[in-house]
Formats: structure tokens, sequence, C-alpha cells
């Protein structure tokens, strides 16, 4: 059985506009292109995803694995993207058992705008394993922070986006793998489950390098055999191929970063991916913080600079406490 065969379907992910400044001056800014992708499966419309487009294949194999349409990534044959007619056609080896059903029930989340998913929310959650060893040290995590603040980034440019990474820590270090913005966050984090779903299995023949394309980044030089060479362009340390192969099938060793609030969907969905450290700019909504503990998953919120806040099971965050700024320790007990 082989991987799916992936187009790399190629789209500007900003639009050039005019807008009047605060002086009453005409200048030019950028905006996200933001635009219409229709899922097709088997020939069947499925879900139309709004999104930047930049890694569209990778969105649409992270969406059939979080609505658990699709067990296997070797069930499907090919994703195919044409951006001339706004569509992903999706081809299974054996079809989608039951699709019918499956799509019938839709729950409305609270993603960005109106997030979806089919089904039970909190179907097949309780049978959800995260690694028991998966943990981050304070180090770590400012390490990770800081690469984030780093990054040249679409917000920067043109802001109204959100912002998903993927990082390891196998080596001791916070390695970012994959990093990927869409003007939803449900999308970025799809987009990054799709790529695990396709390096979980990297002994295995593709007809295409499964790496992103340049609107994400994953520092790493693909030189597999079985892949064949590939580069994907993007700052940070390099990875050689047998490296970055470990960390990906060693979930212990990974931590998922959203610009985003850490709903029930977004905790659900990371430990679907089998990640059990996540760490958000934003915070966590009761639900999320709910899901998160009963999965076993570490959520650490409102990580900007130095501070942080870590909601649920602490046990996973090693605390290193010399390195807390004076400054921040004096505020947090004034007197």
């Amino acid at each position: 059985m082989t991987l799916p065969h992936l187009t790399q379907a190629r789209t500007p992910l900003t639009s050039e506009i005019e807008a009047v400044n605060e002086y009453g001056e005409l200048q030019s800014v950028s905006i996200p292109a933001e635009r219409a992708l229709t899922v097709y499966v088997d020939k069947r419309e499925l879900v139309t995803l709004m999104t930047l487009g930049a890694n569209p294949e990778l969105l649409v194999l992270g969406y059939l694995r979080n609505q658990r349409l699709v067990r296997d990534v070797t069930d499907i044959e090919s994703v195919t993207v044409d951006w001339d007619v706004g569509a992903a056609a999706v081809k299974t080896r054996h079809g989608i058992h039951d699709i019918e059903e499956k799509t019938a029930r839709r729950v409305v989340t609270t993603g960005c705008g109106q997030g979806s998913v089919f089904g039970g929310l909190m179907d097949e959650v309780d049978q959800i394993e995260l690694p028991a060893k998966a943990f981050i040290t304070q180090s770590q995590l400012y390490s990770l922070v800081n690469a984030i603040r780093l990054k040249e980034t679409t917000y920067k440019s043109a802001g109204s986006v959100h912002a998903c990474a993927l990082f390891s820590t196998a080596s001791g270090i916070s390695e970012m793998l994959l990093f990927v913005e869409d003007v939803g966050r449900h999308n970025a984090i799809d987009t990054i489950a799709g790529w695990m779903w396709l390096e979980m299995a990297p002994t295995l023949p593709t007809a295409c390098g499964s790496l992103p394309p340049g609107g994400a980044v994953a520092p790493a030089v693909w030189q597999s055999q079985s892949r064949g060479p590939g580069l994907v362009e993007g700052d940070g340390p390099t990875l050689a191929a047998s490296a970055l192969q470990h960390v990906v099938s060693d979930a212990a060793g990974l931590v998922f970063y959203t610009t985003g609030r850490l709903t029930s969907e977004m905790v659900i969905k990371s430990a679907q991916m089998g990640v059990a450290v996540v760490v958000s700019r934003s915070g966590i909504t009761q639900m999320g913080h709910q899901v998160a503990q009963l999965v076993g998953l570490c959520a650490i919120g409102r990580a900007t600079n130095k501070r942080f806040l870590c909601y649920t099971q602490p046990q996973r965050l090693q605390l290193q406490p010399g390195l807390v700024p004076a400054s921040l320790v004096a505020g947090a007990n004034p007197g």
C-alpha cells in the first residue's frame, strides 16, 4: 500500500489593495487572500473550506482525519487541487463506508466564523491514549514562544490570520518542524494533522514528496530514499531525514502551538494527533479545560514572553524557577 499522490497547488497568500490611512493618504497594503476550496470525495461534494490556500492538499488530508471520516492515510489514493475552479478532488481506494450517515449529523463549534464537526463532538475521545512520558521544560517553552515571536509571518505583513506550529523537543531544545498560517486556526491545525498523518508512515513509498510548499515551514532537508530529494525553504535549524522521522514518530517529543484559544475542538484535534503538550498565546474555554483533563493533555495558555499559565497536567511541565526574571517575580509578589 502507498501514500496518496498529492498535487502541489500554488496560489498567492496575500493580495495588494489600496487603503486610506489616518492622515488621509492613499497607500498600498497587503491583506490575506481568503478563498473558497470545495472538497469532493469520490465525486461527492463534502464541504467548502475558506482558506489562504498555502497547503490545500495537507489541509484536506487533515480535515478528513480530524473529522474521523478516514481511518488510515493509505485509504486515500490521491488529493488533486485545482485553484482555477476552487476544488479539491479526493479519490479513495475503497470509498468511505456509510459516508451519508457519518456526515448527516453536524455540530456547530466555536471555530473562526462558524466551524463544524461531523458526528458527536466527544465521540471516541475516551479512546485517546497520549504518550505517558511527554513533557516540556520551562526553558523549552520559552524557546518555543521566542521562535514564534521571531518568525516572519503573513500576520506581520497582512494581519487577520491565525498560526499553528509543531515543535520537537526530542533533542533537548525546541525545534520548529512545521509552521502554518490560515484564516482560521482550525484550518491551520488540520494542515499540521495532514502532514503528521503522512509522516507517521515514513517507510511507505509515495508518488511525490509530502513536505509542504513555501506557504509552510518545515526546516528540514528531506533526502530519504522512499521520498526522493526535496527542500523546503525556511529558517531555523536543519534536521536530517532520519532525525525528522524519529521526532515525528515519537509523539512524546512533540509540542503543538497555536495563536488561538484552546476550545474543546482544538484540544480534541491535538489529542487525536497524539500530541500531549499544547501551548497557546490565548486562553482556554471551560469545555477545552474539561477535555484536556479527561485525556491527560497539558494545556498551557497566555504564553507570551516569560509569562504563561499551565491549566492542566502540570506534572508534564518541568519548572525551572531560576529562569523567571526578577522583575516578574517582584510583580507577582508585591510588597
